[in-house]
């Protein structure tokens, strides 16, 4: 799982096939966008982790950006309601700029 500080706020997670590595990240970052490149699928366990990586970084009020989600993973995120939680770009470059509009100090 290749980790990339992209600025001091922002970071971008590169996922395996198995996104659970997201518990992994300690601390959580302030801003996060979670490449789903190369997933294929998830489980109750990755949704359980990403869901706790989720409130963390809404705590430090900070975003989560999922991208790259391919078909499969988009089934079983429509299918559990996920898609109302998390915010979804298409790629890595949307994913930031979606953090950087929605960062109250760009306001």
């Amino acid at each position: 799982m290749p980790v990339e500080k992209w600025s001091d706020n922002v970071t971008i997670v590169h996922l395996g096939d198995d996104p659970d590595s997201v518990s992994a990240l300690t601390p959580p970052p302030q801003n996060c966008v979670l490449d789903f490149s190369v997933v294929h699928h998830v489980n109750s366990s990755n949704i359980a982790s990403l869901l706790r990586l989720r409130r963390q970084i809404s705590e430090k009020s900070g975003k989560l950006v999922l991208c790259n989600v391919g078909n499969q993973v988009w089934s079983t995120i429509l299918i559990t309601g996920l898609d109302k939680i998390f915010d979804f770009s298409e790629n890595v470059t949307t994913a930031l700029a979606t953090i950087q509009l929605k960062d109250p100090r760009n306001a």
